[in-house]
């Protein structure tokens, strides 16, 4: 697929997902994104290195800055998101691979378990979440 075709596609998987799909969409690009700086460390390509540390950065950055912090679940999301922020930032200036392993596994499993849970929730509840 070129990358005009795709990115189209892209867009319109953003513009018409649910709000529960949209989390998942930036779980999903926040492992992608966490493995293609994986490959960077591996590799010793500091710039594919730190582009994609960034973007895994700022998309849990965008997941922190919309937890509803009425609910006690919200508040330790927050401090995981913290904890891997600090883990990407070792990454980055280390090219510490353990570090990035921890959170693409870390980020594999919040997002697994956001998906089973949406499973579980009738249609009428994901609408409105």
């Amino acid at each position: 697929m070129n990358q005009h075709a795709h990115e189209t596609y892209l867009r319109m998987q953003v513009n018409t997902a649910a709000p529960w799909e949209l989390t998942t969409l930036l779980f999903n690009g926040c492992i992608k994104f966490m493995k293609q700086g994986l490959e960077g460390i591996n590799t010793r390509n500091v710039a594919m290195k730190n582009e994609n540390i960034k973007k895994a950065t700022d998309i849990i950055n965008e997941l922190s800055y919309t937890l509803n912090k009425q609910y006690e679940v919200a508040h330790r999301l927050a401090s995981l998101y913290d904890y891997m922020l600090h883990r990407l930032f070792t990454a980055n200036i280390k090219m510490d691979a353990e570090s990035l392993q921890e959170c693409i596994g870390l980020m594999t499993e919040l997002k697994d378990t956001w998906v089973q849970s949406m499973k579980q929730l009738p249609a009428a509840a994901k609408v409105r979440s």
